[in-house]
């Protein structure tokens, strides 16, 4: 990262430094995941359905984790389809890679996950898009994001297969980026990681937009961004930038030239009859994921 304007340009500060060995540890680990070479990869996993309680009720989720040891902890926030068996094997893979992972149902406070199937849904649709709106005005009322952030945290740190000597990632797709930001805020102390992928809404001018939250945080941060939103909003990249920056949160800020939004999922939707996932782009997505957590959930 550049330095401020008024510091000398041989003026090295303690967060320069820490961003400088970030990005240099996070380059290395993704290099070693891509090739395959990631020490923990291909570990027996235990997928269980459990019942999270929350101040406003019972999530169900799943929890998926290694079969054997304690293992840094990390909370996948779906996408709008909610969880389903996609983001049932994302867990699983990641927890294949060591990591013990929880992925809630987002609109437990509506409805039993799934809701519906994301490969026919047809956002074209009224009738489908109206689906929507329940539930994720059920999510992002005010501080109900925090609060249900908080729960999964603390279910995670009361389980065995969990270290809580190691900080807790967490990961989100679509509109689970944003709760990315949110969960590092809501839990500063013990988030160490976040990542969001083709995130929306990750900048409004609302005041409570986001990516007002980075003095709050504490945790390295990853923004994968999918081409069609940079084009849609091409100053989100930069506020984003310098949101981190003021905030001396390491935060590394990417566009995925020809990814579309949702890229990263296996099944989504088509859209004017091609696909949206991309699975190089979605692959290297991951290995930025891993590189992430291997650096920072020490």
């Amino acid at each position: 990262m550049e330095d401020q304007k008024n510091q000398h340009k041989n003026d090295t500060s303690p967060d320069d430094i820490a961003r400088r060995d970030f990005m240099a540890l996070s380059v290395g680990a993704g290099l070693a995941a891509a090739s395959g070479s990631a020490a923990a990869a291909g570990l027996a996993v235990v997928e269980t359905d459990i019942e999270i309680k929350t101040p406003d009720g019972t999530c169900d989720a799943a929890f998926i984790h290694p079969k054997s040891g304690s293992h840094a902890g990390v909370l996948l926030w779906p996408d709008v389809f909610g969880l389903r068996p996609s983001m049932r094997e994302m867990a699983k893979r990641l927890a294949a890679e060591g990591y013990s992972v929880v992925v809630p149902n987002p609109f437990y406070r509506v409805s039993k996950a799934p809701f519906t199937d994301a490969s026919h849904f047809n956002f074209q649709d009224p009738a489908d898009r109206a689906k929507l709106g329940p539930l994720t005005a059920s999510l992002n009322a005010p501080g109900n994001p925090e609060k249900d952030a908080a729960a999964y945290v603390a279910f995670l740190d009361a389980q065995k297969e969990v270290n809580k000597a190691k900080k807790i990632g967490t990961q989100g797709y679509c509109m689970g980026g944003p709760l990315v930001v949110r969960t590092a805020a809501a839990v500063p102390g013990r988030i160490g990681a976040g990542a969001s992928f083709h995130g929306g809404g990750l900048v409004t001018d609302k005041p409570d937009s986001p990516h007002l939250l980075a003095p709050k945080i504490k945790a390295h941060m990853y923004f994968g961004i999918a081409s069609n939103d940079d084009a849609r909003q091409p100053d989100q990249k930069d506020k984003l930038k310098e949101a981190f920056a003021a905030a001396h949160v390491p935060a590394e800020i990417e566009v995925y030239p020809g990814a579309l939004h949702g890229w990263c999922v296996p099944d989504m939707p088509l859209q004017d009859g091609k696909p949206i996932y991309n699975k190089p782009d979605a692959e290297r997505a991951w290995a930025k994921l891993v590189a992430l957590y291997k650096a920072a959930l020490a």
